[in-house]
């Protein structure tokens, strides 16, 4: 039976204490032991870095090496091995926000560039979604990790934008 909820409560309201703001810090996405290896390491940065203009670093995690990808200072994806390894066999995302539609139309401009060097390159593209306050302009990535990203950006209607907005001071 599913229950329709006029309003979901705050945290603060289920605690009972007052709690500050989160934001997604990190994601830590798992490979099949021995697939980090330094080839496939260039290749993924030949993607997110070299197109989505992240940084890459390699860095040891309880003892095993593992390949960092970073959109920003605050985030990022860490991408280890595991005998456990994850498997997004559908359209299971993680969404990138960028601030305009002449950002993802020139990301998804650059993705298509790159799926003519490489055909692992998947890319699904999407009509705009318009809602009454908010137009979705969005398309999905998905190289060489297991798991597709939604590059998006959002367009308010006048006034009607959220109050308050995550950002660096």
């Amino acid at each position: 039976m599913v229950r329709v909820v006029d309003e979901l409560p705050r945290c603060s309201q289920v605690k009972g204490v007052g709690m500050g703001k989160m934001r997604f810090n990190h994601m830590e996405l798992s490979f099949p032991w021995g697939t980090l290896t330094p080839g496939f390491r260039k290749e993924v940065d030949a993607f997110y870095c070299d197109v989505l203009g992240w940084e890459a670093l390699d860095t040891e995690v309880v003892g095993q090496s593992c390949h960092l990808l970073r959109p920003d200072d605050g985030q990022f994806i860490l991408l280890a091995e595991g005998k456990e390894p994850m498997s997004s066999p559908g359209y299971d995302h993680l969404g990138l926000l960028v601030d305009t539609r002449e950002e993802v139309d020139g990301l998804l401009d650059a993705c298509r560039q790159f799926k003519d060097q490489d055909d692992r390159m998947r890319i699904k593209e999407y009509e705009d979604l318009a809602g009454p306050t908010v137009t979705v302009h969005a398309f999905y990535v998905k190289y060489l990790l297991p798991i597709w990203f939604d590059v998006q950006c959002m367009e308010w209607a006048e006034g009607k934008g959220p109050a308050r907005q995550w950002g660096y001071r």
